[in-house]
């Protein structure tokens, strides 16, 4: 087929609008390219470890519907801890109630998630992943309560949780 100025110009407004609704810079997201982290797997032996749903979100980026995690009424004492790799991330001291559908804390735990800008879907987010296999957990704003500010707005299903023992 050759290439006249019509199929250009379709193929420049096509990449126009795919970039524009986010689907271009998805392309090249985490789970597109190969990264290292001390915790690796392959794609299908993260498909035998995690429930479809966890696999979804940890290894594909995506977001539970809000509201759907039991995680959203633990109030006890304890840690929450990535459930592809089951490092902790966050201890119960630091969660609060954000009134958005996803568990929320105001602070991680030491070293335990680092951050990278998420351009999908026409923004510009900081998305949230687990430092140890790269896993994702959600995203990050500057909207949270005090120390810090922060809300880290976290998958459920992305996280653990294990209660302190008494």
């Amino acid at each position: 087929m050759m290439i006249n100025r019509r199929y250009f110009i379709l193929g420049g407004g096509a990449l126009s609008v795919a970039y524009a609704v986010g689907l271009l810079p998805a392309l090249f997201s985490r789970s597109a390219m190969a990264e290292s982290f001390a915790v690796n797997y392959t794609a299908e032996q993260w498909r035998q470890r995690l429930s479809a749903s966890q696999y979804a979100v940890l290894r594909e980026e995506g977001t539970e519907p809000p509201y759907s995690s039991p995680l959203n009424e633990e109030h006890r004492d304890g840690q929450f801890a990535c459930a592809g790799c089951q490092q902790a991330l966050f201890s119960s001291h630091t969660k609060f109630d954000s009134h958005t559908g996803w568990p929320s804390f105001w602070q991680p735990l030491e070293q335990a998630v680092a951050t990278r800008k998420d351009r999908t879907l026409g923004m510009v987010r900081e998305e949230v992943h687990c430092s140890r296999c790269g896993g994702h957990l959600g995203h990050v704003f500057d909207d949270g309560p005090q120390p810090t500010g922060l809300r880290y707005c976290m998958n459920g299903i992305a996280m653990l949780f294990t209660p302190s023992s008494v």
